[in-house]
């Protein structure tokens, strides 16, 4: 008994200090959506803030993102500088009949039920700066954006 708990101590450590050897991000602070080997960048914009009655509405311009994926839970490849991964939140976006793409936020203590949420993700450490974030829930066909808490700052992509 003691022999096998001493094996599986020693290949876990193996298993966590193996390095990651796939491709690195070529800018920091910016997510990249990670297809087999290769990694292509997520668009990156400034959503803008408007009010309509009482919500709170960001607007993207642009029809669709040219950062597309056929992953329904993608992966991307982060290296942290300014932006803590864990503050990156992953948003449905809906897009409108004037080209551009929006989420709406009800005000605080209304309509709770009916506010947008963050989809799930996981953080993981790979070395130095360096994170893997994955969607743990299935993305159906649609824009999607990763937006850190209490900024406007967007990396949008689409799901198709």
């Amino acid at each position: 008994m003691l022999r096998a708990c001493s094996i599986l101590a020693l290949a876990s450590t193996v298993a966590f200090s193996q390095k990651y050897a796939g491709p690195r991000p070529p800018k920091p602070d910016v997510p990249y959506l990670l297809h087999a080997n290769r990694l292509v960048e997520t668009e990156q914009s400034e959503a803008r803030e408007e009010k309509r009655k009482e919500d709170t509405v960001y607007v993207v311009s642009g029809a669709s993102s040219n950062a597309k994926t056929p992953l329904a839970e993608p992966i991307f490849i982060f290296e942290s500088r300014k932006i803590p991964p864990e503050r990156l939140k992953l948003f449905r976006l809906e897009p409108t009949k004037n080209g551009s793409r929006e989420i709406v936020f009800p005000p605080p203590n209304k309509r709770k039920k009916d506010a947008p949420r963050p989809l799930y993700m996981s953080v993981t450490r790979l070395g130095d700066g360096l994170f893997r974030l994955e969607a743990q829930e299935t993305l159906p066909n649609g824009e999607y954006s990763l937006s850190p808490d209490e900024s406007n700052q967007v990396f949008c992509f689409q799901v198709y």
